[in-house]
């Protein structure tokens, strides 16, 4: 996963409610309901059938890191999925979304002005549409460089070009994330 796909799972996650099981038991017992079966859950996690059947019992409560990381991840991605699904669509529809960035921003610009990148932290508002466009990306398996095309064209656009009132003739790309996040 890249930079933006990663934070915009961040931002899904901050949608919840409620937050998922914390401990072992629970979080099977979780993915118990969510898949139906011993084999389903074991399939998922990457274990065998009796190691479901210890941890959904207490026998087990200590799997190894990679595991408990595995079951961590697979009950955060079914967690809540409609109030995920809800705050989403609020955000492509009214809201839009905030991105947070470190990174390094190259322009391309008319004779006259610089067109040397440099790094820059950024905070920004972008409008609905780039949040459906960057939803839209990711659910259809967009690569990082083509998400951080979208974001970039949001950014010169809000904030580089104000919206039309400067800059005109401005391209900006977005180069070397130091650091990533956005919210919904």
């Amino acid at each position: 996963m890249g930079d933006i796909d990663d934070a915009l799972e961040r931002a899904g996650r901050e949608a919840f409610t409620k937050e998922p099981p914390k401990t072992l038991k629970g979080q099977i017992g979780y993915l118990m309901k969510q898949l139906g079966t011993t084999r389903a859950v074991a399939a998922e996690l990457g274990v065998t059938q009796r190691s479901v059947e210890r941890y959904l019992k207490g026998e087990r409560k200590n799997p190894p890191k990679a595991t408990a990381d595995r079951i961590n991840d697979a009950v955060r991605a079914r967690w809540q999925p409609r109030v995920r699904s809800r705050a989403r669509k609020q955000a492509a529809a009214a809201t839009g979304i905030t991105v947070e960035t470190r990174a390094r921003f190259g322009y391309t610009a008319p004779g006259g002005t610089t067109d040397d990148g440099r790094f820059r932290r950024l905070t920004v508002h972008l409008p609905p549409h780039y949040a459906q466009r960057l939803f839209d990306a990711r659910d259809q398996g967009a690569s990082d460089a083509q998400m951080r095309g979208i974001v970039a064209e949001g950014l010169q656009e809000v904030y580089f070009k104000d919206g039309g009132r400067r800059a005109d003739g401005l391209e900006v790309e977005l180069n070397d994330i130091d650091y990533f996040d956005v919210s919904f």
